[in-house]
C-alpha cells in the first residue's frame, strides 16, 4: 500500500513538471483593428512605397525577429501586384541619424526617399507581445487554451508632402487549444524558448496590414521623375514594372510651394506646381525606366515631376 502511494506521488510530481504532446491542436485567430478600407480596383500605375527597418519598443527581443517580419511583409506587398514595395537599403542614408525617440523622423526620411521616385514611406513597429492562458482549475492534467497577442503599429507618410496618411495599431490574437499539464511559464522565458512560434505570429500580425496599406496608398497621387534628358529623349525613373504603357501621356509639373498655417506655423500642405507640358511614353529602358518624347510644352529639367495626364 505504501509502495503504491509512493509511486503515485512520484507520478504526480513527474506529470506536474511536464507538458503533454498535442497531436492536433485547434488554433483560433482574432484581429482587432480600425480604419479599414477596401483596396483600389483601377488600372493606374503602381505606386512605390519604401519599407523602413521595423522597430521594437523592447530591446530584449532579437532584431532578427522584426527583420524577418519586414522581409515577409515586402514580399507579400509585391505579390499583390498593387504596388511596388522597396527595401530602404536603396536610400544609402544613415537611418539611425533620422530617429526621434522610438520612431523615425518620417518627414526627413520622406525627403530622401522622394529622390528615388518613392511615393510613400512606411514604418512598422512591434509594440508588445503577450501570452495569456486559460485552463480548467481542477486536476493535474488540464484543458488549456494559450493566447498569443502581438500589438503592431504601421505608419505611412507621403514622400512628396511628408503628410501622414495612415497610422494604425493592430492587435492580432492567435489562440491555440490543446491539453497540457499545469505549468507556470513567464512570457519572456517562453519567447526565448520558442523563437520560431513567435516569429510566425509577428509575421502574421504585419501581413494583416497589407490590404490596409494598399487602400491607404489610394490617397497618394502616383508620380515619377525625369531622371535625365538627352536631346529629344527624356528618361524617366518609372517604367514597365511601375505600370506605364507605351503611348501613355504624362504631364510635367514644377515643384509646388509649401504652405504653412500663419498662426500655428504647422505645415498645411504643398500646392500643385505649374504645368510645363506633356510627354508621351515611347519605350522602356533599364530595370524600371521609360523613354518619353515631348508632346507639348518646353523648359523641362531633370527631377521635374511627372503624373498621368
Amino acid at each position: 500500500m505504501k509502495k503504491g502511494l509512493l509511486i503515485g506521488c512520484a507520478l504526480f510530481l513527474f506529470l506536474g513538471c511536464q507538458t503533454l504532446d498535442r497531436s492536433s491542436p485547434t488554433v483560433r485567430r482574432e484581429i482587432k483593428d480600425e480604419n479599414f478600407k477596401s483596396s483600389k480596383e483601377d488600372n493606374s500605375p503602381r505606386k512605390r512605397v519604401m519599407i523602413l527597418p521595423f522597430l521594437d519598443v523592447s530591446d530584449k527581443r532579437p532584431p532578427e525577429l522584426r527583420e524577418k517580419a519586414r522581409k515577409a511583409f515586402i514580399t507579400d506587398l509585391n505579390r499583390t501586384g498593387e504596388l511596388i514595395a522597396l527595401d530602404s537599403r536603396e536610400l544609402n542614408v544613415d537611418l539611425a541619424k533620422m530617429m526621434e525617440g522610438s520612431q523615425y523622423k518620417m518627414t526627413e526620411v520622406a525627403k530622401a526617399a522622394q529622390a528615388l521616385g518613392v511615393n510613400a514611406v512606411l514604418e512598422g513597429k512591434i509594440n508588445d507581445i503577450r501570452i495569456k492562458r486559460k485552463a480548467d482549475n481542477v486536476g493535474v492534467i488540464r484543458h488549456l487554451a494559450t493566447q498569443f497577442e502581438v500589438v503592431a503599429q504601421v505608419r505611412i507618410v507621403q514622400a512628396r508632402t511628408g503628410n501622414e496618411i495612415f497610422n494604425t495599431v493592430k492587435t492580432v490574437t492567435v489562440e491555440e487549444q490543446g491539453t497540457r499539464v499545469a505549468e507556470r511559464v513567464e512570457t519572456d522565458r517562453f519567447l526565448a524558448n520558442n523563437p520560431e512560434m513567435i516569429e510566425i505570429i509577428v509575421k502574421d500580425a504585419f501581413l494583416d496590414f497589407s490590404p490596409q496599406v494598399i487602400a491607404a496608398l489610394d490617397r497618394v497621387t502616383w508620380e515619377g521623375r525625369i531622371a535625365a534628358i538627352n536631346g529629344d529623349r527624356l528618361y524617366l525613373n518609372v517604367g514597365k514594372i511601375s505600370g506605364l504603357l507605351v503611348g501613355d501621356l504624362l504631364k510635367v509639373l514644377e515643384e509646388g510651394d509649401d504652405v504653412y498655417d500663419p498662426e500655428s506655423g504647422g505645415h498645411i500642405g504643398r500646392v500643385p506646381g505649374r504645368l510645363k507640358g506633356t510627354l508621351e511614353v515611347i519605350s522602356y529602358f533599364g530595370n524600371d525606366g521609360a523613354i518619353a518624347v515631348i508632346h507639348s510644352g518646353s523648359g523641362f529639367k531633370e527631377n521635374d515631376r511627372v503624373e498621368l495626364y
